[in-house]
Order: structure tokens, then C-alpha cells, then sequence
């Protein structure tokens, strides 16, 4: 497990906990009303954590399809790879690009939306200067 996922594990726990034990403390005249807030929070707590792969895989899509048509305006009669970078420490909105052509190097763009893509990272080959590239955006 990646240690922002326990982070925001342990968070979202002591947080539920609170709410619960603040819940049981009030006066018996809201405490039912109470508990059923603390309940509906929990409950929301837990379908933001089962929700949030899907919206991000779903997110993901939909800057890929975006970068994929901007990356056919920019280099025609080109091909290229799209990937993620995988783990919780990259952003998911950062697409890698690999062109065919250009082996060995990187281009890392960031997607804000479909008007607004820009580079934002690249990896050169074997050392070489990074204004070198082929694909290279200053």
C-alpha cells in the first residue's frame, strides 16, 4: 500500500470516529439525528474511496482521446504510444508520449483541457541536450 493511501486511510478513520463519538455526546434529543449525519458521512467517506478509480480511469480516457487529437494536429503521418504513469505519486492527468520515430525518449504533456495541453516534461536519450529532440515544445 502506498503511503498516501494509508495516510488518507488513517484520516478518514479518525475522522469517522470523531464524528461518531461527538455524535454519541450530544443530548438524547439530537443524538439519533446525529448519528445519522455521522452514518450518511461515513457512507459518502466510503463511496468517495470506491468511486475515485473509476472517475480517474474515466478522467484519463477523456485527456487521452484529447491528447491523442492534438498530438494529430501537431505531428501528422506520425505514431506514437500514449501511457499513464503508474503509481499514487504521479499525477494520473500526466500522459507519457512515446513517438516511433524518437526512441528512447519521453514527452510528458499535461492535459488541463482540450484547449489548454502543453509539455511539460521530456526524458532525452542516452544524455543527449534536451532542445535536441525531435518532438521537443519550448
Amino acid at each position: 500500500m502506498h503511503p498516501i493511501t494509508a495516510i488518507e486511510i488513517i484520516l478518514s478513520v479518525v475522522f469517522v470516529l470523531v464524528i461518531f463519538v461527538i455524535a454519541l455526546l450530544l443530548p438524547n434529543k439530537v443524538r439519533k439525528f446525529s448519528l445519522i449525519i455521522a452514518s450518511s458521512l461515513t457512507v459518502l467517506l466510503l463511496l468517495s474511496f470506491a468511486i475515485r478509480p473509476y472517475w480517474i480511469d474515466y478522467q484519463v480516457s477523456k485527456k487521452t482521446e484529447q491528447l491523442n487529437h492534438y498530438l494529430e494536429a501537431k505531428y501528422p503521418n506520425q505514431e506514437w504510444e500514449i501511457s499513464r504513469q503508474v503509481g499514487r505519486q504521479y499525477d494520473p492527468y500526466s500522459l507519457e508520449v512515446r513517438f516511433k520515430n524518437e526512441k528512447g525518449w519521453i514527452y510528458i504533456y499535461s492535459v488541463v483541457n482540450r484547449k489548454k495541453i502543453y509539455q511539460s516534461v521530456w526524458v532525452p536519450a542516452g544524455g543527449k541536450s534536451s532542445d535536441v529532440g525531435k518532438h521537443y515544445e519550448k
